[in-house]
């Protein structure tokens, strides 16, 4: 276990800036603040709509006495290639190969945003993309599975790393942790920030991944 009292600071998009979408209940933040123990804090620079593209200014406001980083980006990155769900494909290889491009730059923005944020030497946590709880179950299942291609390179960032991992398709299993079909509500952002207090609670490990779940 940690001792040091901790300051843990969440970047990244509406995962963790959810309170438009909370009706009245706590964002994320300010559960997170709740359930650290005394003197705990928490600050939120995520932003709303933010993308990888978007993390330069959001690195550049991590207070120098943080002691954890927790980042969730790259679902709207992900939401603005769901064309690729409806496009034509002569075949399944002609389907991959166009989702083989888009990943690729996927990748490329995504190492670009979280390798500022790794270089701190601040004990980091990466999220994966949850899966939403979208009404069409034929569109929920093509995205679930899209979203395994997107949730890759972040997984395979984070494990070459030794980032700790925060897997939020497993965390936000059920339609109540959603305000919608993409957002947190107030019951699904108490179980992030529980979550969050559980993965800054262990010491980072230096030769390995730890990943959390629940």
């Amino acid at each position: 276990m940690t001792t040091a009292t901790p300051h843990i600071v969440l970047l990244g998009d509406s995962i963790f800036d959810n309170s438009l979408y909370t009706r009245g209940e706590p964002d994320v933040v300010t559960h997170l603040r709740a359930v650290l123990p005394a003197g705990g804090r928490a600050t939120l620079i995520a932003v709303d709509g933010s993308i990888t593209r978007s993390m330069p200014r959001q690195v550049s406001r991590i207070p120098a006495d943080a002691t954890h980083l927790v980042v969730s980006i790259g679902g709207n990155d992900a939401l603005s290639n769901s064309d690729l769900l409806e496009a034509p494909a002569k075949s399944t290889a002609d389907a991959l190969r166009r989702f083989d491009e888009r990943l690729a730059m996927f990748e490329a923005d995504y190492r670009a945003a979280i390798q500022p944020v790794l270089d701190l030497g601040i004990p980091t946590t990466l999220c994966t993309i949850y899966n939403g709880a979208f009404d069409d179950p034929d569109q929920a299942r093509l995205k679930r599975v899209a979203l395994m291609m997107f949730n890759d390179a972040i997984l395979r960032l984070a494990f070459e790393r030794h980032a700790s991992v925060i897997d939020l398709r497993l965390v936000c299993n059920d339609r109540t942790a959603y305000a919608n079909a993409i957002e947190p509500s107030g019951s699904g952002g108490l179980k992030i920030a529980r979550v969050i207090a559980r993965a800054a609670n262990v010491p980072a490990a230096g030769d390995h991944s730890s990943v959390f779940c629940r």
